[in-house]
This record gives C-alpha cells, sequence and structure tokens, in this order.
C-alpha cells in the first residue's frame, strides 16, 4: 500500500517538526546543489530555522554575487513594469527589503571573517573563506611593507638634512672660534706692548739711549758749559748700560 499524501501544515509536534525541517533541509540543497551541476544554473538558497539560524547554499559558495545580480534584474524588471516613481510608498518598501537584506548579507560576512557562525558553512565555503582571508592579508601585508618603507624614506631624508645643518653649524663654530681666538691675540699684543716693561726695554735696547740720557740730564741742570758739550757727542758705554 503507497504512502498517503502528506497534508502541507503546520507540524505541531515541536520534535517531528525540527525532525522534518533537518530532513527537508538537506533534500532541498541537495537539489539545489544538483540542478546546479546538472544544467549549469547559477543557485542561491537561503534558509532560516524557527530559532533563527541561517542555512544557505550558493553556487561556487558566492552568494553576495548571486545577491547582487538578484537586485539588478529584479531593479531592472521593476524599472519596465511599473512607473519610476520615489514618492511611492511602495518603492520605499522594496527599496528598504533590498537594504536589509543587502545588510544582512554583510553581517553574515563579517561574522565569517571573525571566526563566528561556522558551523552552517560547509567545507568548500571554509575553503573559500580562508582563501578570501589570505588575499586580505596579503593585500594588508602589502599596504604595512609600503607604508614602512615610506616611512624610512621620510626619516632617512630628514636624517640627511639634520646632517646637513650640523655640518654647517659646526663650521660656523669653529669660524667663530678662530676668530675670538684671532682677537684674543691681538688684544695681548697690544697689552704686551703698552706695558711698562715693554716700554722699558725698549729704551734699553735702543741705541740713541746717551743722547736720550743727556737731554734728560740737560733738563735737570745736572751738566753745565763745557762738559754739556762734550756728554752731547759722548755715548754711554755697554757697562753702564748693563747696570742700568
Amino acid at each position: 500500500m503507497g504512502r498517503g499524501r502528506v497534508q502541507l501544515k503546520r507540524i505541531e509536534n515541536k520534535i517531528n517538526r525540527q525532525v522534518t525541517f533537518s530532513k527537508r533541509r538537506s533534500g532541498l540543497l541537495k537539489k539545489a546543489h544538483e540542478i546546479s551541476v546538472l544544467c549549469d544554473a547559477e543557485v542561491g538558497l537561503i534558509v532560516f530555522s524557527t530559532k533563527g539560524k541561517l542555512f544557505e547554499y550558493a553556487t561556487d559558495s558566492c552568494m553576495e554575487r548571486i545577491l547582487e545580480r538578484y537586485e539588478r534584474y529584479s531593479y531592472a524588471e521593476r524599472q519596465l513594469v511599473a512607473t519610476t516613481d520615489h514618492s511611492c510608498p511602495g518603492s520605499w518598501t522594496l527599496e528598504h527589503a533590498k537594504l536589509k537584506a543587502r545588510l544582512e548579507v554583510l553581517q553574515r560576512n563579517q561574522r565569517h571573517y571573525m571566526g563566528e557562525d561556522l558551523d552552517s558553512l560547509s567545507t568548500k565555503e571554509l575553503q573559500n573563506l580562508e582563501h578570501q582571508l589570505d588575499s586580505a592579508l596579503k593585500h594588508i601585508r602589502s599596504s604595512k611593507n609600503q607604508l614602512m618603507h615610506e616611512s624610512i624614506s621620510e626619516l632617512q631624508k630628514k636624517d640627511k638634512a639634520l646632517q646637513e645643518q650640523n655640518n654647517q653649524l659646526c663650521k660656523k663654530v669653529k669660524e667663530r672660534e678662530k676668530e675670538l681666538a684671532q682677537q684674543n691675540q691681538r688684544e695681548q699684543q697690544n697689552q704686551e706692548l703698552n706695558s711698562p716693561s715693554f716700554i722699558f726695554q725698549q729704551q734699553l735696547d735702543s741705541p740713541n739711549l746717551g743722547e736720550a740720557y743727556q737731554s734728560t740730564a740737560e733738563e735737570n741742570g745736572e751738566v753745565e758749559g763745557g762738559s754739556q758739550q762734550q756728554t752731547a757727542n759722548t755715548v754711554m758705554p755697554p757697562w753702564m748700560i748693563r747696570h742700568l
């Protein structure tokens, strides 16, 4: 005796409802996979359980691309069938539904990227997710290395500029020290030339010291008459100069 037709209505028993959902869900996912392989069709299947758990199937594990394609086609069809009036409440309702679905897809992908809600993913989907994460990590590392190279190059330029500035300052300091040394040397020479001992030594070394002595004696009145004439023509002997 054949099996009777199952009446399509909500199963009241919670356990039977959960068992039926699990069986029918598996069969539905299997049929979706079969039609995608046999007919080379692009299939996207989304199922939410009564508890809000997501089950999905997508050709090549790219549900986002399928949803984007669906949104483009459905929007173009609405544009052909109905007049485009943005003030119409119906258009806003469709736009809200589209944005809400888009938001749910993005949130789900974000949870997957964070390593959450991975139980519902198949092996192929996990491999695809791993490939996407690897590509993202490579891109991040490339951007990080580029920023590091740019920072190092900028620091090297600043270091070179500081070294040049330091060399210029050192050169100016050396020139200033040289000028100060020359100035101190000139001042020291002037002080030596103006000192009494240097003047006295110059007088001692002068060959006309006798004449200077004679003129001094004449002024003081120490020499008279003919002796003045004789002293004027006499040069002081060396032994007297030494005693002086």
